[in-house]
């Protein structure tokens, strides 16, 4: 049992660097910015709202599985999904959103399966 709660874990962790990756390109910040245990600039405050956000939506993680990915309180994960949709009333914001969390979504695992060009 505590190997699959570490594993789990491992690939949560795995899926918030994934999103904080795209959110990092996506809002052109740091990502020691969004990982910073301070809130940062406004434009890395943004960024990593949506990396939990997009972690949330994208990988259909709770949200306290996304706090702890972050090192965060449950309740600001709620807090960052909550600024993000209310955000989603742009249409602008929300295709941008569209676009991200898509591919973040269409993200290939090799753990669940064959490594590509090895024999089975």
């Amino acid at each position: 049992m505590p190997s699959m709660r570490l594993n789990r874990l491992h690939d949560d962790l795995a899926r918030a660097r994934l999103a904080q990756g795209a959110a990092a390109y996506a809002f052109g910040v740091p990502p020691a910015e969004i990982e910073a245990p301070t809130r940062r600039s406004r434009q890395a405050s943004l960024a990593r709202q949506v990396a939990m956000y997009l972690t949330h939506v994208a990988f259909e993680l709770s949200l306290s599985r996304v706090a702890q990915a972050f090192g965060r309180d449950r309740s600001t994960a709620a807090h960052a999904c909550h600024c993000i949709e209310d955000r989603r009333d742009d249409a602008a914001f929300d295709e941008y959103l569209d676009a991200l969390e898509e591919s973040l979504r269409g993200t290939p695992r090799i753990a669940d399966a064959d490594t590509p060009g090895q024999a089975a």
